[in-house]
């Protein structure tokens, strides 16, 4: 296949050496406790509905949720610093969920709001602690949970 028509299609492409190579980002789900042992150098958050960790080797880690129809999935809330968890190796990743809500965090109620699921990933370098927490919530047959996949 030419890189013309690879491009067509929209498949990135690299020309070296006089052969066509296409070029994938494959993206493998992950545990999160993976991150153990990692460097962060830099953290993206956008627009509320995914985290990209860009890794010290030059890989990437994201958090998202993939939209399906009658749900919403976002960052609630962030609790410490992240530059914390940015130049010093992770010692601590763990994910846990709730389906009651916080102390404190009142129940808010929305069009999709017949079920809800609460995601907390608490992270750990010398520096600080941070706590991602995210709400997910819908009419109670789509999916609620946050996804954490990376190309290492």
């Amino acid at each position: 296949m030419s890189v013309r028509s690879l491009l067509r299609h929209g498949v990135p492409a690299a020309v070296g050496g006089g052969a066509v190579k296409e070029l994938t980002v494959v993206q493998k789900q992950r545990e999160f406790a993976e991150l153990v042992g990692q460097t962060i150098v830099k953290v993206e958050i956008i627009h509320q509905r995914e985290m990209v960790f860009t890794l010290e080797n030059t890989e990437r880690a994201r958090l998202y949720h993939d939209q399906a129809c009658c749900e919403d999935v976002l960052i609630e809330d962030i609790s410490g610093n992240l530059d914390d968890l940015v130049g010093s190796p992770i010692l601590m990743a763990e994910e846990a969920t709730s389906n009651e809500n916080p102390p404190g965090v009142p129940v808010t109620v929305t069009e999709y709001q017949e079920s809800f699921t609460w995601t907390f990933y608490k992270m750990a370098t010398i520096k600080g602690y941070v706590t991602i927490r995210w709400y997910g919530q819908s009419n109670g047959y789509y999916s609620e949970c946050v996804a954490f996949d990376g190309t290492w």
